[in-house]
């Protein structure tokens, strides 16, 4: 499940993704971000994955379209998690976007969320 949160930037997108997402979570979300890719040229993203159990294959497939689509469409990324996966995942995606991406777990979401704010 993906839930927008509310931020005060209009350039900044900000989601809550919980349980397994599926092509019906990115459904709502991709025409979102692609708006404010549109309406901006550069976004920041913040992404809290707390109680995030992973993708359905057709969830991941989305997922992975729209990244290899937007990989340089985002200036800042802030991943908030609450299990090792998810930060080892933040690692790993750094070498294929020239976004700047920060790890941030649960305890530390105000500061993701001042960061990605900046």
């Amino acid at each position: 499940m993906i839930s927008q949160l509310t931020t005060e930037k209009d350039d900044l997108v900000a989601v809550r993704v919980s349980g397994h997402l599926d092509k019906h979570d990115y459904d709502t979300i991709i025409p979102l971000l692609e708006q404010k890719i549109a309406q901006h040229g550069k976004i920041n993203l913040y992404w809290e994955m707390l109680g995030f159990a992973g993708w359905h294959l057709d969830g991941l497939w989305k997922d992975l379209k729209f990244d290899l689509k937007h990989v340089n469409d985002f200036r800042k990324v802030a991943i908030v998690g609450d299990k090792k996966w998810e930060e080892w995942i933040a690692t790993m995606i750094k070498p294929f976007t020239s976004a700047e991406i920060k790890y941030f777990t649960e305890l530390h979401r105000d500061d993701a969320m001042a960061w990605v704010s900046q």
